[in-house]
Formats: structure tokens, C-alpha cells, sequence
């Protein structure tokens, strides 16, 4: 299965982040699954993408070519896709996948997925989706969107979209599951 990792590109984090990542990307391989990501080598995208390649996995990296400046992507790709555009990009990673697990990460990760929820609430796709909640980073998003439902801003359908998963097996499984186990709203794992 093509699983696509939205993350944080970020280096000054919690170990415990670093360390879910990578095993993330060791069980894709173990698994083979290939990996498409955002292409970069640092953060926790990196850390995950540097499981996968432990273990010789498959990785797809995808990313705007002003990104390719020295050290910025990961070298070790087994294969690369330049677009123009970071729209460009996400279309491409999204084409490019069968499900999504997002790690945690700043703006463009919450971008990154709140696109791919929106798109699979407007039935564009029926990809799952799972979220790595490593540390419970996730469980004040998850508590934002309870309080949208409540205020009538959400329907609370949207929750069975995805999964909040807290480990890499649980949020793999969920994937590979075809995230079947989100048949109920707010489904935490």
C-alpha cells in the first residue's frame, strides 16, 4: 500500500517524537508499504522517512523545486517528484497514496490534513486517515473540533473520518484497515 506521512519539519522536538517517527517508517518497510512524503530530510518527516530506508523501503518523495537547495531533501529516495508549487505538491501526494498517517507538526501539517479531511468529507476520496497522537499532541485539535460540533460549525460526522491513533501500529493498522474502525464518531485509538 502507497501510505502518505504529513509531519513536522521541525529538529528542536521531543525525543519521544523523533523515536515514533522512525518507527513509523520501519514498520512501513516492514510491512512493504511504500512511503510517499513531502520529500524532506529534516524533522520528524525525516526521522520517519530514515525508518523506512533503515530497512530498504520503498520512498516517494514529492516536493516544489525551490525546495532543492543543499540538505533540505532526503537523498535516498527510491524515487522523486518535483512540482512548481506546494499546491502542486500536495495534489501530487495525494494522487500518489492509498491512506494518510499524520505526525505530529506546525501549520503545514494541520494545512496538510485538514485539506485531505476536507476532501474526504466532500467524498472527493475514501482514503483513511489516521492521526499519530505521540505525547497527546493531537488531543487539543481533537477537543477544537468538539467544540466546533458543539457551537453547530461541524457536524460531528466529520470525527469518523479519521482515527487519533497512539502509537505507529495503531495508526498503521487503521490504515491498512481502510480505516474501517471509524464507523463512529470521535473514534480514539
Amino acid at each position: 500500500m502507497k501510505i502518505c506521512i504529513y509531519g513536522a519539519s521541525g529538529k528542536n522536538l521531543r525525543q519521544e517524537y523523533f523515536d515514533a517517527a522512525f518507527a513509523l517508517g520501519r514498520l512501513l518497510a516492514e510491512g512493504g508499504h511504500t512511503l510517499v512524503f513531502g520529500g524532506g530530510s529534516g524533522g520528524l518527516m525525516g526521522a520517519c522517512v530514515r525508518g523506512a530506508a533503515s530497512l530498504g523501503g520503498e520512498i516517494v518523495g514529492i516536493a516544489p523545486r525551490f525546495f532543492d537547495e543543499p540538505g533540505v531533501l532526503f537523498p535516498g529516495c527510491s524515487r522523486f517528484v518535483y512540482t512548481e508549487t506546494m499546491r502542486e505538491r500536495k495534489a501530487a501526494m495525494e494522487s500518489e497514496s492509498e491512506g494518510f498517517i499524520v505526525l505530529p507538526g506546525g501549520i503545514g501539517t494541520f494545512e496538510e490534513f485538514f485539506e485531505i479531511l476536507t476532501l474526504r468529507q466532500l467524498r472527493r476520496h475514501e482514503k483513511p486517515i489516521a492521526m499519530l497522537n505521540t505525547l497527546g499532541y493531537y488531543d487539543e485539535l481533537l477537543r477544537l473540533l468538539e467544540g466546533a460540533i458543539a457551537g453547530g460549525f461541524l457536524d460531528a460526522l466529520c470525527l469518523g473520518l479519521f482515527a487519533l491513533c497512539d502509537s505507529p501500529e495503531q495508526a498503521l493498522a487503521h490504515v491498512l484497515d481502510g480505516g474501517a474502525c471509524c464507523n463512529a464518531p470521535g473514534t480514539v485509538l
